[in-house]
């Protein structure tokens, strides 16, 4: 994928779509947290026990879903300020992520290759998401 500065997707006005919405699915760190949501659905949750079925299966689908819902919701508010507030819950749930992985490895319930490749994942979205948190609060508007 091509990198991007993600500071070209925020001005109003350019990249929105006709209701003047963020086009959130241009940001690169929405489309890397929509496909880490589908690696965790194919890979992580099949290998988790029988026993997990209410506890930790329903925590990791939901923090991974959580990244690109609060990424998406957080584009269509009026203000920067209020994006960015959806970009800190978003990074809330990728942490929440990053614990949910490191006890399943504690448990043996992921190997340590599928540990190393979770958190490069992890990580990529982890700078996409503060750079873009970063780029929104460099930009001076009335709107904040």
């Amino acid at each position: 994928m091509k990198s991007v500065q993600c500071s070209e997707f925020i001005v109003p006005g350019k990249n929105t779509d006709k209701f003047g919405m963020y086009s959130f699915k241009k940001l690169p760190v929405w489309q890397k947290s929509i496909a880490l949501v589908q690696y965790i659905y194919k890979e992580v949750v099949p290998k988790l026990p029988d026993s997990e079925k209410y506890v930790l299966v329903p925590q990791f689908t939901k923090a991974a879903i959580s990244i690109p819902l609060n990424i998406a919701e957080g584009s269509g508010r009026y203000s920067k300020r209020e994006f960015k507030q959806f970009l800190y819950i978003a990074r809330g749930s990728l942490y929440e992520l990053i614990t949910q992985i490191e006890i399943s490895l504690n448990l043996s319930y992921i190997d340590s290759k599928l540990y190393r490749e979770l958190t490069e994942i992890i990580m990529e979205i982890s700078g996409l998401l503060n750079g873009l948190i970063n780029s929104l609060k460099e930009v001076k508007s009335n709107e904040d």
